[in-house]
């Protein structure tokens, strides 16, 4: 009897890999692997659902490494399915996406909007990944494939913002772009040797461990493409929380009337994502085999419209989301728009990047920094004198 089973198995695997096959190809002679998915619609749920249940793909981490021999054998034999794994795991992986009820990609309070963060633990093992992409237009000004999650009363015209030219010029001589640290101690989750000694809950003064080793990883970046960077390594944050943005706005601009020269300047953070019921979150996603956390640009509009550079702000964000979205089509979270202004009332060129979450590792962290910043660089480097 187990002979004709195994055959039967076989002879079932097969139809869903040629039904699932078929509809891939279709797509890809369309749009190419890549956007298959996108354009699928509810195909792409059938192929999604025939790769899962016929192979046993469960997750979004690769699908040939969740199948065994056979499985394997027939789905490496089909260039298709092997070349469009990647997508059709992504698609997977969007699933559980609901759970955080998008459009928010921020099941809890922004952190940054908080006095004092949420005290949460979490063993890295109960940790959820994410990867936060937007499924529909609900909730978000949408415009030209960007997402901006408007938590503020403000109007937006995203499309007008989007289309503006960045009024922002990077002189030759000098410093072009400042990279600050509000919240300097915040940090990961410890994981493999990137361990720390905490000084509050996920925060550390290990530099090797805290933001400073992000913003390190952005300066390398843009300097190597030659771009000038300042990098502020004060601490804000401590030896008190409360007041820190207060303090890094004299940081800020003590650098801008030092260096007049600076136009771009960038307050680096990490997210912290809790649901209601303290589950953590991390929002990650693979880019060329590396795991790698997302990265949310934040543009701040400012109590009762205080910050009156919003606008430009939000023009420069759309450029560097552009450049993100184009590179590394999933390593940008939605844009947010929140009513605290974050000392961008000081500058045409202010935004602030948050790298992962307090799920994220320190190692998917600067990742992301990396691929930010390189995305962030070829936009910056069109401003140049």
């Amino acid at each position: 009897m187990k002979g004709p089973i195994i055959w039967k198995r076989l002879l079932r695997r097969c139809g869903a890999l040629f039904l699932a096959t078929l509809a891939v190809w279709l797509l890809i002679l369309c749009g190419g692997a890549t956007g298959a998915l996108e354009s699928l619609g509810e195909n792409g749920t059938f192929v999604a659902t025939a790769l899962a249940a016929e192979l046993g793909g469960t997750g979004s981490a690769g699908l040939l490494g969740t199948l065994d021999g056979w499985d394997r054998l027939a789905v490496g034999q089909s260039r298709l399915l092997s070349a469009s794994q990647d997508a059709v795991a992504g698609y997977l992986g969007k699933v559980g996406e609901e759970e955080l009820q998008l459009p928010a990609g921020q099941p809890a309070q922004d952190h940054d909007d908080m006095g004092e963060e949420p005290e949460v633990t979490a063993a890295p093992s109960d940790i959820i990944a994410r990867t936060l992409i937007p499924t529909s237009p609900q909730g978000y000004d949408v415009a030209g494939g960007l997402y901006l999650y408007n938590r503020t009363g403000e109007s937006v015209n995203l499309a007008a913002a989007a289309e503006a030219a960045v009024n922002i010029t990077l002189p030759a001589e000098g410093p072009q772009i400042l990279i600050v640290h509000t919240h300097t101690t915040e940090a990961y989750t410890p994981d493999g040797t990137d361990v720390y000694t905490a000084s509050d809950q996920s925060r550390t003064l290990e530099e090797e461990d805290n933001m400073l080793r992000v913003g390190d990883e952005m300066e390398r970046v843009f300097t190597e493409m030659g771009l000038s960077v300042v990098h502020d390594r004060t601490l804000h944050d401590y030896p008190q929380y409360n007041g820190a943005y207060t303090r890094s706005a004299q940081t800020v601009q003590d650098y801008l009337a030092q260096y007049p020269s600076i136009k771009i300047v960038l307050d680096v953070h990490r997210d912290a994502l809790v649901g209601e019921d303290g589950t953590v979150y991390k929002a990650v996603t693979r880019i060329d085999g590396v795991d790698t956390a997302q990265v949310m640009l934040v543009i701040g509009h400012g109590q009762d419209g205080s910050n009156p550079h919003w606008m430009e702000n939000l023009t420069l964000a759309c450029k560097l989301q552009t450049g993100m979205n184009t590179l590394y089509p999933t390593l940008a979270r939605p844009m947010a728009f929140r009513a605290s202004s974050y000392n961008q009332e000081l500058s045409t060129g202010s935004l602030l990047v948050e790298v992962g979450t307090h799920g994220n590792t320190l190692q998917e962290a600067l990742a992301g920094a990396r691929l930010f910043a390189r995305a962030a660089g070829q936009v910056l480097l069109g401003l140049k004198a």
